[in-house]
């Protein structure tokens, strides 16, 4: 026997719009404020006008029953109902006035002045004429017309009537007025928020022309704002991203031109020792000395590792230019230890006087350590054999903490120093001298990225006085520590 399984449920399907919600995406902005301000004055007119007939009806319905009741009244005081056949009733005034009046009594007998065109009457107008009602009043649907019935003396009640049809032509006439200004202020509407529209999304019509723009021809060129609303601020943040990728885009260039530059010379030279080398091994080509091949093949040596150092260089230096979120604690008094671990094993010759102070602030702790072991390598380069390079950490009075390091070298001449953390600059005196130009190029980046600066000035030892400075919180640090 085979017991069926249970198979689980299917799983439900994705949410799908509405067929009408997919219709309205597919109609334009401007298109969808137009009918949507159409739609609220439309809106708003039919309440208005739904307001205004009821308010105007009321009031008439009222206003005629307040008259036709008043004038029943009168005739009911007046000596008519005391005459036989109503021979007192000015038939021609009522008639003119669009009345029918009758005197009813208690038991149904009715006297009118005209007994072909007299008012209906009914069990409410009976009701008056025995006395149990004070008064009615009715519409009678079969004549059309608005009935009342007040009493006229013991066991009689005076009838009167009066058509509807002026009262009806009449809101049938506002009606008329309504629908016919409602439309035309929806028609209003509509056009005033087109013009709307077209005029609130032309900045939105710029930003999508100049995207599309961008897009097929990469022109970078800003758009101009006007006004200060909330599309002329995203106009101008729109130009900042434009600013910000031409200004990355004119960084990479810059990058790969000089990058080129600096491989050209390593490279021709390295071609040519090869070829040399090539060359001398051919058979009937002159040979090399052993002195001659050795120092080529040290010289070979020496450019490929000047090319590893410039290529890694040069990673370093497009992963710095590349946008990173720096969002985690980092002890900056751990960092300058760890790098001067790795500099002294670089430099045994060098002797390091460090004095550091705790610092907490909020970063990225690799490329922190990478700054700041290229300041102490540049400052061991240039020092002499057994020379001191200090290295000092502690805050200032701004609020931040400064890191200087300083060597015993020649220093750097002052037209040199603002150029020094350029890419690939090099002064005089250090073209002589291992190095790609590139390592102060990313202390500085790295610095910039965290939201410090960086500078070079002469030291009081006489060499070159590097500064490094950086924001963060020293009381956190005191804890920490």
């Amino acid at each position: 026997m085979t017991v069926p399984t249970s198979q689980p449920p299917a799983p439900p399907p994705p949410d799908l719009p509405a067929p009408a919600a997919r219709g309205l995406q597919r109609v334009s902005l401007r298109n969808r404020v137009t009918w949507l301000a159409a739609m609220c004055v439309a809106g708003a007119v039919a309440l208005v006008s739904v307001a205004a007939f009821v308010t105007v009806h009321d009031s008439l319905y009222s206003q005629l029953d307040e008259n036709l009741t008043e004038r029943a009244v009168e005739a009911a005081e007046g000596p008519l109902v005391r005459t036989p056949n109503l021979q007192q009733v000015p038939v021609a005034f009522y008639a003119a006035a669009n009345l029918k009046i009758s005197v009813l009594s208690a038991d149904g007998t009715e006297i009118t002045p005209n007994p072909g065109d007299r008012p209906p009457s009914g069990y409410l107008e009976l009701a008056v004429a025995k006395g149990q009602s004070a008064h009615s009043a009715r519409t009678d649907q079969a004549t059309n017309s608005r009935v009342v019935a007040v009493p006229a003396g013991p066991n009689v009640a005076l009838v009167m009537s009066q058509s509807l049809r002026p009262t009806q032509a009449t809101l049938a006439q506002l009606s008329v007025v309504l629908v016919v200004m409602g439309g035309a202020g929806i028609l209003l509407a509509a056009a005033a928020g087109t013009a709307v529209a077209r005029a609130g999304l032309r900045p939105v019509q710029r930003l999508t022309a100049a995207t599309e723009r961008v897009a097929l021809t990469g022109d970078l060129r800003p758009i101009p704002v006007s006004g200060d609303d909330e599309l002329a601020r995203l106009t101008t943040s729109f130009n900042r991203m434009l600013g910000a990728l031409a200004e990355s885009q004119e960084r990479q260039r810059r990058l790969v031109a000089d990058a080129g530059h600096e491989l050209r010379t390593p490279l021709t030279s390295l071609r040519t020792n090869l070829e040399l080398l090539m060359a001398s091994s051919r058979p009937g080509a002159p040979t090399l000395s052993p002195e001659d091949r050795d120092e080529m093949m040290a010289d070979v040596h020496a450019q490929i590792t000047e090319l590893s150092s410039l290529v890694g260089d040069l990673v370093e230096l497009a992963r710095e230019d590349t946008p990173q979120a720096v969002h985690e604690p980092v002890d900056l008094l751990e960092v300058v230890e760890r790098a001067l671990n790795r500099a002294r094993r670089r430099a045994p010759r060098a002797h390091f006087l460090v004095r550091l102070e705790p610092w907490l602030m909020m970063g990225d702790a690799t490329a922190l350590e990478r700054a700041v072991l290229n300041l102490l390598d540049n400052a061991a380069k240039w020092s002499p054999e057994g020379g001191t390079v200090r290295v000092d950490l502690h805050p200032d009075q701004a609020g931040h903490t400064v890191l200087e390091v300083a060597d015993a070298g020649p220093g750097i001449a002052p037209a040199d120093r603002p150029h020094v953390f350029e890419r690939f600059y090099r002064s005089s005196d250090a073209r002589t001298l291992p190095g790609s130009g590139l390592g102060l190029s990313i202390v500085k980046q790295v610095a910039e990225r965290h939201g410090g600066t960086v500078r070079a000035g002469e030291a009081p030892e006489g060499g070159a006085l590097l500064t490094m400075r950086l924001p963060g919180d020293q009381r956190a640090a005191n804890e920490q520590h």
